[in-house]
């Protein structure tokens, strides 16, 4: 069985997904082409190849391995035609990226960036408009695996966390649950709000300009999910008018972000270059879930981490 990888985990590691049964062909993502070998690759392991590969000419293509948690980039209607299996890395980045979440709800309350300006400057000065983590309500939109990871790790501080999903399920870490059909009131009860919900279609701008005044002044926005989940130039005009306390954005609709745009310009916005999922575990993680999968697919039983094409996880 031929699998086409677009990037090499490493010798021993490709040695053993060959001792699987795998025929492996490896083409780097970023020279990637169509060549006729391609044809007879009945699975694909990568993150994004298809702006360069045209997929519907993998004749034999019946399972995508995305190494990625998102999966906007995939085309959807390729899959949905000819009935190819997607699953992604859903998990491989939640704790790096819960422990960023933690971090910059910390930094934002405890004031941090003003008191590193300052040691900058070496300027001795006590900040007192440092505030509390504690009996605060953090709202998560999403409670998938970021999100579950992000609330295992607030469970100390003494805070009530919140979780929005589509039918208000309970999960675990979660004092409560709410349907998103309740979206508006949860923001408006929240002190901070975190999202770590899929983008899809509908979630496209799920925080637009009603659900930003929904929130509270001073509360803290926190985004690690797509940018596009927020209508950036809402935002903006929200904070041009003096509200929310702090803003925390890892990702965002245009990336890199343009030196010009304007949310460089904000002091209490908190940019990171889409840097929340990075740890020194990460490749390790990953590897071990496509071995995993890879592993079960042949053997014929059930995959982790499959994508429902048409809810979009």
């Amino acid at each position: 069985m031929k699998a086409l990888f677009t990037y090499n985990y490493g010798s021993q590691e490709m040695a053993a997904i060959r001792q699987l049964g795998y025929d492996v062909l490896i083409v780097e993502e970023n020279k990637i082409e169509y060549t006729p070998e391609m044809a007879e690759a009945e699975v694909l392991v990568c993150y994004n190849p298809f702006k360069a590969l045209d997929i519907s000419r993998l004749k034999a293509l019946k399972w995508i391995q995305l190494s990625s948690i998102g999966i906007d980039q995939v085309p959807m209607d390729v899959l949905k035609k000819n009935n190819i299996l997607l699953t992604n890395n859903r998990g491989g980045y939640s704790i790096p990226m819960g422990e960023w979440v933690v971090m910059k709800l910390l930094e934002i309350y405890k004031k941090s960036r003003i008191l590193y300006q300052q040691q900058d400057k070496k300027r001795w000065k006590m900040n007192k408009d440092v505030l509390e983590l504690y009996g605060k309500t953090v709202a998560f939109i999403g409670t998938g695996s970021i999100g579950q990871e992000s609330a295992k790790r607030l469970q100390g501080f003494g805070v009530n966390i919140v979780g929005v999903n589509t039918k208000g399920t309970d999960v675990e870490y979660f004092h409560s649950c709410y349907p998103i059909s309740r979206l508006e009131e949860v923001l408006g009860k929240s002190d901070a709000v975190v999202l770590t919900i899929p983008y899809t279609e509908v979630t496209h701008h799920l925080i637009n300009k009603q659900q930003l005044e929904a929130m509270k002044p001073e509360a803290v926005l926190i985004n690690v999910s797509r940018g596009s989940i927020i209508n950036e130039a809402a935002l903006i005009k929200h904070l041009q008018e003096g509200k929310l306390m702090g803003v925390a954005l890892d990702v965002f609709e245009e990336e890199p972000l343009p030196s010009e745009h304007p949310l460089w310009d904000f002091d209490r916005v908190i940019i990171t270059p889409h840097n929340s999922w990075i740890s020194e575990l990460r490749n390790d993680r990953k590897y071990e879930m496509i071995y995993d999968n890879l592993k079960a697919y042949i053997q014929g039983r059930p995959l982790t981490n499959v994508i429902n094409l048409n809810r979009g996880y």
